[in-house]
């Protein structure tokens, strides 16, 4: 019934576009005005209940002792290579800096290098505030809870750091969480680059203008829409700031792959004579089912990152689920109005497109392209018969690739990039290199351990030495004890760096052998906290959650494909094929971000870990993703088989019928994410090379090798059903591609039954 619903919709909005587009901009305003009004800014929360570090801010957040909220640090170096912090005019010069951070709002309190130094050097740098060499200085600043802070106190501290640059002897450098809180994410470029490659690509699958805008068009309204309720979200809850970038990266992919879907099929109805109303509701019943199901699946397995049981990424999830719902529903219903809009108009190619056609037009098939109404080129036809005459070499050949491709992922490390993977240009990263510089690299990633005594007061002396006695602690600062509390807090600094796979395994050892061998078996307890062991938590946490969300979005796409194809083997060879050029994508990652091969190409600067929530999210859209292309071009496939009986001609039409349109939509795509690769942050770099790639293989070498490979050796196998099966599963024409369908009936369908 889902084809028969679609053609109506479709209809109807070709039929009645200025209402459809009306209401569009109606729900747009509001939406916009919404954000405005109520809406909120991302903000990271990278914890989860249950997990150990959450435990040690809940005993901080009890001590009140300001250590659970936001902070920043401000790192300063003299201009002149001879000055120190111990001269009299360079150590006034960072007296005013600090008095000048300590007025700034919302700040509850500074650290005193000068001051320490005034009372005897030796407690400044036993304090990590200035370096031994007197060359580093370090200002902390103490920010309350995030939830009581905007971007408007990062702007506060940035536009006073720019006016004192000026004013004093001073290299000010500055980073912390509250530059990582609050700093607007990567994007606006980005956009514009993938922007302007997506026109390009559609002008030339098309060659009309008028065709090539309407996929942009469709994706900036919709994604304008999606952000927007997206901020409003924001205004109700933490939305990750990976969110909106993500958002905009997935919303501008699949809007433009959704509506050049529903296009091409549009213009393929222009050409065989339909009016523009009965054409645009006959693509919308045809394509816009896959657009549908590939939608659905993408949300559905978003959605189940909430197995994770980490908010964060839950929330993330929600977020960019809008986005895409939002896709869905104006590919069915604002694209149809648009092309009831423009008339016959789409149908015809502009002169210059006319000229390119002309230029690369080959000898004519017997069957119309769906991608634009021209005939399928014949060198698809040729490839893909290519292929079926030696299935067993290139199903072999493709398969070892992509195996060989996914072995980087036994080497696969989860942790979160810190500011030392910024580029050189960005304040954060220059603070950081300072800080290791003048106080080793494990500054840059202190650890808070939270103590209660329970009536013990021998725990906090012994917890002090035992710590300290760690050959992966570098030193630790004096210990607070809450009089009201009796909760002690302990910050430590390791030796080693926040990313480093060393400090990971400093906070395992720490929890498992060191704080327990403190404690004894008393009451008292302890937890480690702070940022890197937060991040270390939610790593192994969804480390451990993966293949089991990896599970249960594998059984669901079979079921569906199941349903859609009425086969058993079709879903299984597809949902293994996915597997691969996902696997493929991962190892490309790991190459490139934790061995550095090519890193420079995208402007890397340093290897660095895996983001830990990345892996989870890229399966979660990559696997819907690949379904819209499976099922566009499978169904075509199961169409010529219908028709047919003859399985390699089925594959032969199939493949080459939709090669073109699958081609120019993974174009696309892969221009879009790349150019998000580009970006500063390694976690957007990430998302947008990862995508990018497994989209590439998974167009080519999946799509144009291994399944018309492995459907010549499977041959009539691909459609073998259980005769007890068969029974269960719901009738309908729900894999055929003919809306007409709905009211005559399934044409037959020749497929293998157990009898």
């Amino acid at each position: 019934m889902l084809s028969k619903a679609l053609l109506r919709l479709g209809a109807s909005a070709a039929r009645h576009p200025w209402r459809v587009i009306a209401a569009w901009l109606i729900a747009a305003t509001l939406a916009v005005l919404a954000a405005v009004a109520f809406g909120g800014r991302t903000a990271d929360s990278m914890t989860a209940p249950g997990l150990d570090s959450r435990r040690a801010a809940e005993l901080i957040e009890r001590a009140g002792t300001g250590q659970e909220g936001m902070t920043a640090q401000v790192v300063v170096t003299p201009r002149d290579d001879g000055a120190t912090f111990f001269d009299d005019d360079v150590r006034a010069a960072l007296t005013r800096l600090r008095a000048e951070v300590q007025r700034l709002p919302h700040v509850l309190g500074t650290s005193d290098p000068a001051g320490a130094l005034g009372a005897g050097g030796d407690t400044a740098v036993r304090g990590g505030l200035v370096s031994a060499d007197g060359r580093i200085a370090v200002v902390r600043v103490q920010y309350p809870d995030q939830s009581r802070l905007s971007a408007e106190d990062l702007d506060a501290l940035v536009d006073l750091g720019d006016r004192l640059r000026a004013e004093l002897p001073l290299r000010i450098e500055m980073g912390g969480g509250l530059f990582y809180a609050f700093s607007d994410p990567d994007g606006g470029a980005s956009e514009l680059i993938g922007l302007l490659a997506a026109a390009a690509i559609l002008f030339l699958a098309f060659g009309s203008l008028v065709a090539a805008a309407l996929p942009i068009g469709m994706a900036v309204f919709g994604l304008t829409v999606g952000v927007a309720t997206m901020t409003v979200v924001a205004g109700v809850t933490d939305v990750p700031t990976f969110a909106p970038v993500l958002g905009s990266m997935v919303g501008l992919g699949v809007g433009i792959d959704y509506a050049l879907f529903v296009l091409a099929r549009h213009r393929e109805y222009l050409a065989r004579g339909l009016d523009p109303h009965a054409a645009a509701g006959r693509a919308v019943a045809t394509a816009g089912r896959p657009v549908v199901f590939a939608g659905g699946t993408v949300v559905v397995s978003i959605l189940g990152l909430a197995v994770a049981n980490v908010p964060f990424m839950t929330v993330g999830g929600v977020a960019v689920s809008i986005v895409v719902l939002t896709r869905v529903l104006a590919s069915v219903t604002l694209l149809p109005a648009f092309l009831g809009a423009a008339g016959p108009r789409l149908g015809r190619a502009g002169r210059i497109g006319r000229a390119l056609r002309a230029g690369r037009s080959g000898r004519l098939g017997r069957r119309r392209d769906t991608a634009a109404g021209a005939v399928p080129a014949a060198g698809w036809r040729r490839w893909i018969g290519h292929v079926g005459r030696h299935p067993v070499a290139y199903a072999v050949g493709a398969a070892a690739l992509l195996l060989t491709a996914t072995l980087p992922v036994l080497g696969l490390r989860v942790g979160l990039p810190d500011d030392g993977s910024l580029p050189q240009s960005r304040s954060e990263r220059r603070a950081y290199d300072l800080v290791a510089e003048g106080f080793g690299p494990g500054t840059n990633g202190p650890l808070v351990i939270a103590a209660d005594p329970a009536g013990d007061p021998g725990v906090v002396d012994r917890l002090v030495a035992t710590v300290a006695a760690d050959p992966g602690i570098a030193s630790v600062a004096p210990t607070h004890i809450d009089g009201a509390t009796g909760v002690a807090t302990l910050v430590v600094f390791p030796t080693t760096s926040p990313q480093d796979k060393a400090t990971a395994d400093t906070i395992a050892r720490l929890r498992t052998e060191v704080l327990p061998t403190a404690i004894g078996h008393g009451p008292a307890r302890a937890h480690v906290g702070g940022a890197a062991a937060s991040l270390s938590d939610v790593g192994r946490r969804t480390s451990e959650r993966l293949p089991a969300f990896v599970a249960a979005v594998l059984a669901l796409s079979f079921l569906l494909l199941m349903l859609v194809f009425r086969s058993v083997v079709v879903p299984l060879k597809a949902v293994l094929l996915n597997l691969l050029s996902i696997g493929a994508a991962y190892g490309v990652m790991v190459a490139v971000f934790q061995w550095g091969w090519g890193g420079a190409l995208i402007g890397l600067e340093a290897t660095v870990p895996i983001v830990s929530f990345i892996p989870m999210f890229l399966f979660a859209i990559l696997f819907g993703l690949s379904m819209d292309y499976e099922v566009f071009l499978l169904s075509r496939v199961r169409e010529e088989y219908v028709r047919t009986g003859d399985n390699g001609t089925a594959i032969v039409e199939g493949v080459a019928g939709t090669a073109r349109i699958i081609t120019s939509a993974a174009l696309i795509m892969v221009a879009v994410f790349l150019s998000f690769a580009v970006a500063d942050d390694p976690s957007t770099k990430m998302f947008g090379l990862g995508l990018a790639t497994a989209i590439f293989i998974d167009a080519t070498v999946v799509r144009m090798v291994l399944v018309p490979a492995t459907m010549t050796l499977l041959g009539r196998t691909n459609w073998w059903l259980p005769k007890w099966l068969d029974r269960m599963l719901p009738r309908g024409p729900v894999g055929t591609d003919d809306p007409d369908a709905e009211s005559g009936g399934e044409a037959p369908h020749p497929r293998l039954v157990d009898r």
